[in-house]
């Protein structure tokens, strides 16, 4: 178990949850940063009284300061000082839970430096996969997954051989539009899309599960994490959200991990592992939940999901592309400025404007990423 955590994007839902875990088993907070939430940050930094916090936008540094100007807490801004405290020796185990990729300085960082990672910033890995294994390699740091379902095959996998693994089953919600058809989702609004019939996410995230874009980059994410190829990936569709994924074995044998669709009990696994304790999360009754159900998933009509299907498969920047595009075409429909179906297809352009290329270092990363960023900005009705 973690003796101290350090909480990266602390303002946000993860983020949230974190500090009710953290709450929940008295584990001290070393540091805390957020984007630009700083109210919410600064009454989180006064109820757990870090050393430090810092504010990824520097011009909120001074608002920052004077709202914490009768504390003893180190206050800084600016991405260098999110990545100080990713890096910095008394971090404890540090959860990444920033939106996009932003949050890949500070997984090399935390890494870098020898800190322990949970990892709930799967751009990182998507954008940046090959160097954060690198990274990982060189440093020896431990890397845990906090997304629900990375977390439920990092349990799955508890005492198996890896090379028994004969296919990753990644279970899928299906969004609030699973079954709907492409002519349907064409009225489709900001607020449907943010009706998630199972889970209270960020809206980037929320926007992602709807297009199943999400799902797509945790094909991507698996890849990294469990060092298998995407053809060993099979995403299924669960709508109840219970099987949060499950390991088929050479001999047939499918171990799943099933719980209530409740983020403190990956978030906490992550910060307790190996031990298990109790969680202030629901309990999972299968009695109350009698029936599950399983499909697959419709690439065709999601066509975020099999654009980063076959970014995986290319490999190389080609899931960078991707994941880049996405984030400014979801930011443009949060905007109002492009309808849902948009998403897809600019996504999808983009993918096929790429030149594949593979990634020798941290620029090659943001030049791709800014590539993609500029595609989306210029094709946008």
């Amino acid at each position: 178990m973690t003796d101290s955590v350090t909480i990266l994007g602390s303002t946000g839902s993860i983020g949230t949850q974190t500090l009710e875990v953290s709450a929940a088993h008295s584990i001290p907070v070393r540091a805390l940063a957020a984007g630009r939430r700083v109210d919410l940050l600064a009454r989180q930094a006064r109820q757990f009284r870090p050393r430090r916090v810092a504010i990824g936008d520097p011009a909120l540094y001074g608002e920052l300061k004077i709202a914490l100007a009768d504390t003893d807490i180190e206050v800084s801004a600016g991405a260098d000082a999110v990545e100080a405290l990713a890096a910095a020796p008394d971090a404890g185990t540090v959860v990444n839970a920033v939106v996009g990729i932003a949050g890949l300085r500070s997984t090399l960082a935390c890494v870098r430096a020898g800190n322990a990672l949970a990892l709930a910033n799967k751009e990182s890995l998507v954008a940046g996969g090959d160097l954060v294994k690198k990274a990982l390699a060189d440093a020896k740091s431990p890397l845990l997954p906090v997304d629900s379902e990375h977390s439920a095959i990092f349990q799955c996998l508890n005492g198996e051989r890896r090379d028994r693994i004969k296919k990753i089953l990644l279970t899928a919600s299906g969004g609030p539009f699973f079954g709907r058809s492409r002519a349907e989702l064409a009225s489709v609004t900001l607020g449907d899309a943010l009706r998630h019939p199972n889970w209270s996410m960020g809206r980037k995230i929320t926007i992602d599960s709807a297009t199943m874009m999400n799902k797509g980059l945790e094909v991507i994410e698996a890849m990294h994490l469990f060092d298998v190829p995407p053809e060993q990936i099979e995403v299924v569709v669960h709508r109840q959200s219970i099987v949060h994924s499950a390991v088929e074995f050479a001999d047939g044998a499918v171990i799943a991990q099933l719980g209530a669709p409740d983020m403190r009990l990956p978030i906490q696994y992550a910060l307790t592992y190996p031990d298990r304790l109790p969680c202030p999360g629901k309990a999972l009754s299968l009695f109350e939940i009698g029936t599950l159900t399983f499909a697959r998933p419709d690439g065709e009509t999601f066509s975020c999901f099999s654009a980063a299907l076959r970014a995986a498969k290319r490999g190389g920047l080609a899931p960078c592309t991707v994941n880049g595009a996405n984030e400014e075409a979801v930011a443009l429909f949060l905007a109002g400025k492009i309808r849902f179906l948009e998403i897809g297809e600019l996504v999808c352009g983009a993918l096929e404007e790429y030149s594949d290329r593979q990634t020798a270092a941290l620029s090659d990363v943001l030049e791709a990423d800014a590539a993609a960023r500029e595609f989306v900005r210029v094709h946008a009705k």
